[in-house]
């Protein structure tokens, strides 16, 4: 039977190289993600239950109790953790090239002339399909360690770099025009955003991004459900495509019929709504929905209203209990000059001007800086 071997190794050709070495060998991957310290190390690996772990210096740890895979597999990625504790999740080498080819083409990346830079975690997805695409498309592509600013700069004046995936709070680190087109996911995007970034929506579970700019890429059926907490055509996301996943590590496919009677649905846990064009309005997660005197509100537009206002460096809206409403919408906030935060007044005016009243937060908190995944999403449930 295949095995999965875990990869606890820095990003770069070293990384590329070992994945490359572990599927000729009809063994499937796990990346693990370096800056773990060890205590969610092992978590992680109890989790992930591979046969071996090869380390930076090249060696290679045997574990007792390894799950072997199935034929055909070729990763097993941690979820984020958004939403709570990491779970694995199987991806088949079919799924992998069904969305490095469905995503190139979308974006017309030519190989002759294209170069991918790859500076997000490599045991994520958002860092990882970047190159597995490259791989499968035969497109030259850069990996570096990490994302640094500076060696994110440096490589595009180089030339080679053309393509990039990034993260909000990365983008706001470069300059957007040393890159013909930037693909940004892991977090709802900011406003304003430069004509070459193509916003992604996508997770663990689907392989990277399905759909770009609020369109499914080819072979991509979106639908939304019912049930949705929220207000007027909202619903829960639903996807089918070819580069989901073929289920958790524990066995569990998560797959469901949906709205047409067939299965192979994947239920996103996200609440969105298509426009009559077709296009994929995505409000956020259904489990952060604020419910405040009996009324809906959706985190996510809050924060982009919130983040507009200059004294506001980053944002992140949640919830408190509160005597009367039932909960409170909140603001966290980095100000944009330490020491001079903006005013709740100011912050709630910004939203009213666009957002029904009970959207406003009533309440502002001033931090220094926000509790967020190694995708760039915010992690709400630690927010305090």
């Amino acid at each position: 039977m295949p095995e999965l071997v875990a990869l606890d190794l820095p990003g770069g050709t070293g990384f590329v190289d070992a994945m490359q070495a572990v599927w000729d060998s009809g063994d499937a991957v796990a990346p693990l993600d370096p800056r773990l310290p060890p205590p969610a190390a092992r978590t992680l690996l109890e989790a992930l239950r591979p046969a071996a772990v090869v380390a930076s210096d090249g060696s290679i740890t045997r574990l007792e109790g390894g799950l072997p895979v199935e034929e055909g597999d070729a990763l097993v990625l941690a979820t984020s953790g958004s939403t709570g504790a990491p779970r694995g999740v199987v991806l088949t080498h079919a799924a992998v090239e069904a969305s490095a080819r469905a995503t190139s083409a979308r974006l017309g990346v030519d190989p002759s002339r294209h170069h991918w830079l790859a500076c997000l975690p490599l045991a994520h997805v958002g860092g990882l399909s970047v190159v597995t695409r490259a791989l499968v498309t035969g497109t030259p592509c850069t990996v570096l360690p990490g994302f640094d600013a500076e060696r994110v700069t440096a490589e595009a004046r180089r030339a080679p770099a053309t393509h990039v995936s990034l993260v909000a709070t990365a983008l706001r680190r470069v300059d957007p025009a040393l890159f013909e087109c930037i693909l940004l996911g892991g977090a709802a995007p900011p406003g304003d955003l430069p004509a070459n970034v193509v916003t992604t929506y996508g997770m663990t579970e689907t392989g990277s991004g399905l759909v770009y700019d609020g369109l499914p890429l080819d072979g991509v059926e979106v639908a939304v459900g019912t049930g949705c907490p929220g207000e007027g055509a909202a619903g829960e996301v639903l996807v089918r495509g070819p580069m989901l996943l073929r289920s958790y590590r524990d066995g569990t496919d998560p797959r469901v019929p949906g709205p047409d009677g067939r299965g192979g649905w994947l239920p996103t846990g996200d609440g969105g709504w298509l426009d009559p064009s077709g296009v994929l309005h995505v409000e956020g997660r259904l489990a952060e929905v604020i419910t405040t005197g009996g009324e809906k509100v959706w985190p996510v537009p809050v924060e982009q209203l919130v983040a507009t206002h200059p004294g506001v460096a980053e944002a992140a809206v949640w919830r408190r209990d509160d005597p009367e409403w039932g909960q409170r919408v909140v603001a966290w906030v980095v100000p944009a000059h330490p020491g001079e935060p903006p005013a709740l007044g100011e912050l709630a005016d910004l939203v009213t001007a666009t957002l029904p009243p009970w959207a406003a937060p009533k309440e502002l908190v001033v931090v220094d800086r926000l509790p967020r995944t190694a995708s760039g999403k915010v992690r709400r449930q630690d927010l305090a």
